[in-house]
């Protein structure tokens, strides 16, 4: 089983910075890709940025350019780093990881808002 803390969150006006941590414990040898994922109130969990171990990312076209994910390998941790934040951007993001053995797992979330 793997575990996923995911720490950054908070409140920034628009144009801001904010940058999103999750560590991951566990059988953290079984991990693939590692990803965020987003839910605004009212609206359904979306894809941010995902990256596979090899280091291939992949963005949602609303934070391309704006957005960068990365990963440290031996921190089993992955980064999700968000430049000019704009108030659509406001949701819960999530961690998620892929393993080998197909089996996906989430973080418990992290509030962003963006004023504006």
């Amino acid at each position: 089983q793997v575990h996923l803390v995911e720490s950054g969150g908070g409140l920034v006006q628009a144009g801001g910075s904010l940058r999103l941590s999750c560590a991951a414990s566990g059988a953290t040898f079984s991990i693939d890709a590692m990803g965020w994922y987003r839910q605004a109130p009212g609206k359904q969990r979306e894809l941010v940025a995902t990256i596979t171990s090899g280091g291939s990312t992949n963005y949602a076209h609303s934070v391309t350019g704006r957005f960068t994910i990365s990963r440290d390998n031996a921190k089993n941790t992955v980064y999700l780093q968000m430049n000019s934040l704009k108030p659509e951007d406001t949701a819960v993001y999530y961690c998620n990881v892929n393993c080998w053995d197909s089996l996906v797992y989430w973080g418990q979330g992290t509030q962003v808002t963006v004023s504006s």
